[in-house]
């Protein structure tokens, strides 16, 4: 079964009332609330959203209303990673490729006028380019805006942030022969190359526009999507509206949107309560669905799907004591991943236990594999003891620490609550250090931090994408390594797996890698894996959730039912 297919599996589920509100809950309280839904139960539903295509026709018009509840640090999407700017501006933009927005396991050309023609060896991809695209400033799209986009991802020079670099190191280089064909030369064969290709994240940016000045792209927009850019009131709304030139002809078929940002959970779900929007795209509590469900008997439809996304516990390798082992072992082991991840999904977007990889995606270990990673065991009393131990042995029985936290109730909060209390019960004190999305990102890349509670999420199953956060920090620069450390090993495994084109023996070196990083050097672990929830109006149609916020969020196929 795909993870597409998996998506359009719906449930749902009792639960209590109770709703994390603010940061301010005493800790304490949150916890019992957390704890208290273990006994909930769940009953299977059919989705009203299994009719979203349902063989009705189109309907061009409307505007689309949607809600983001966070804003974006900037709106380079080459350098962020955060939905926070994909939501709003992905409509603005075009890719090389995307995902199908009828079959999301499924590639397709975007500004890409064909499949890459792939030679013998696999090393050499050459792409033909669709010679009617048009930025929105009115300029034609070439192979040099192609090639300018991707040596700024690739091969950015000094002073430039690229958040994805670390997955195309498989890439020697790239060359323009024509104004209409791009050519990648690659060092070996890469599996995950095409995929990353598709990446969401690699919109198409103006050659000229980057050369006036690389950085242009982290204030301005000019993209080639299917919506131009309207504008951009912080704290309030982005809004776009239909390209009247955009490539496909019958397409966008919205007149326009408008992304509204609310941070507050409860005037999240009381926008779409009230039918101010119509969606929120990242997800909702199980508690909020079921909200709107009883408010909304009539007009609701639903889908759910595992997510490529969860929280990582990132201790600073590069402060004290946090360059010792030891002390991040402990804080692993402290962790009793099988309680709290059952807790946690009775009250927010949390559910599967897993490592590095998806748990039950196409690389997950087994669960029996799985207990033997420190801090994986399901006997949480024998983890604890061993943490304690440790602690004891590298002389921090009184640790104290910050735990920097990003300021979202769903699921950053629960889940730092739930880990506060898992090291408090070893000794360990721990002060609750939130920060709005900005500052927040901006401390992780900084490292001004004790241990962050960082996050990763990709939009394929794919271990290169999952990977590239391990890196030696020094190799990326400032890229998605937050723990600071550097480790040649740990590359040269993480090399060798992206090398590999037997599947199973790709899976074994990618198992060794999370014994090795996880567990011996404990560099940075996750805590229970994501469950996306989508409550939305009925109206919308021509949109399908998958594993992942990040793909199909160009709204191009998107419409509104009357």
């Amino acid at each position: 079964m795909t993870a597409g297919q998996r998506g359009q599996t719906a449930v749902r589920t009792k639960v209590g009332r109770v709703e994390m509100r603010s940061r301010g809950v005493v800790f304490g309280l949150v916890l019992a609330v957390v704890l208290s839904a273990c006994t909930q139960q769940q009953q299977s539903a059919k989705t009203p959203a299994a009719s979203v295509a349902g063989g009705e026709q189109p309907k061009p018009g409307g505007t689309l209303t949607f809600v983001v509840n966070a804003e974006p640090p900037s709106f380079d999407a080459h350098r962020e990673t955060s939905f926070a700017l994909l939501h709003p501006a992905a409509p603005h933009y075009s890719t090389l490729y995307r995902f199908d927005p009828a079959d999301l396991t499924k590639i397709v050309p975007d500004v890409a006028a064909a499949m890459p023609e792939i030679s013998a060896d696999k090393q050499t991809w050459t792409i033909k380019l669709r010679t009617d695209v048009k930025f929105h400033d009115g300029a034609l799209m070439t192979s040099e805006d192609v090639l300018a986009t991707y040596n700024k991802i690739i091969f950015p020079p000094q002073g430039v942030v690229s958040s994805r670099q670390g997955a195309y190191a498989a890439v020697d280089g790239i060359q323009a022969p024509d104004k209409s064909t791009v050519v990648f030369k690659l060092k070996y064969p890469a599996a995950s190359f095409q995929a990353n290709l598709a990446s969401p994240w690699n919109w198409i940016y103006s050659a000229a526009k980057l050369k006036t000045d690389i950085k242009w792209y982290e204030k301005n927009v000019d993209g080639t999507g299917p919506f131009t850019f309207v504008s951009y009131t912080k704290g309030s709304v982005w809004e776009g509206k239909k390209n009247p030139d955009y490539f496909l002809k019958d397409r966008p078929y919205l007149d326009g949107y408008k992304a509204v940002f609310i941070a507050d959970s409860t005037a999240e779900v009381n926008a779409i309560k009230s039918k101010q929007a119509a969606i929120e795209f990242r997800g909702f509590t199980p508690q909020q669905r079921d909200d709107l469900s009883r408010s909304l008997p009539n007009d609701l439809a639903i889908q759910e799907a595992p997510w490529i996304c969860v929280n990582y516990i990132v201790p600073n390798a590069k402060r004290k004591p946090f360059d010792d082992p030891r002390v991040r072992r402990a804080l692993t082991l402290a962790i009793d991943r099988w309680t709290i991840g059952d807790a946690l999904s009775k009250i927010t977007i949390v559910k599967d236990v897993g490592g590095l990889m998806r748990p039950k995606g196409p690389f997950a270990q087994s669960d029996a594999d799985l207990v033997k990673i420190a801090g994986f065991s399901k006997d949480g009393k024998a983890s604890k003891d061993q943490a304690r131990s440790l602690l004891k042995a590298a002389g921090q029985e009184n640790l104290t620490f910050k735990l920097l936290n990003r300021n979202l109730s769903t699921p950053y909060e629960p889940i730092a609550v739930a880990l506060i209390n898992e090291w408090k019960a070893v000794g360990i004190n721990v002060t609750h250090d939130v920060k709005e999305t900005t500052p927040y990102l901006a401390d992780l890349a900084s490292g001004n931090f004790d241990v962050g509670l960082d996050f990763n999420c990709d939009f394929l199953d794919e271990p290169d994408l999952q990977l590239a956060k391990f890196y030696s920090a020094s190799k990326l620069g400032k890229g998605l390594n937050r723990a600071g450390y550097d480790d040649a090993k740990l590359d040269g495994m993480i090399d060798a797996q992206a090398r590999e084109t037997d599947p199973e023996k790709r899976k074994a070196a990618v198992w060794a890698i999370e014994r090795y990083a996880m567990d011996e050097m404990a560099y940075q672990y996750p805590a229970p894996w994501w469950f996306r929830i989508i409550p939305y109006l009925s109206k919308v149609r021509g949109w399908k959730v998958g594993s992942n916020h990040y793909t199909n969020q160009d709204l191009v196929s998107v419409w509104l039912a009357n």
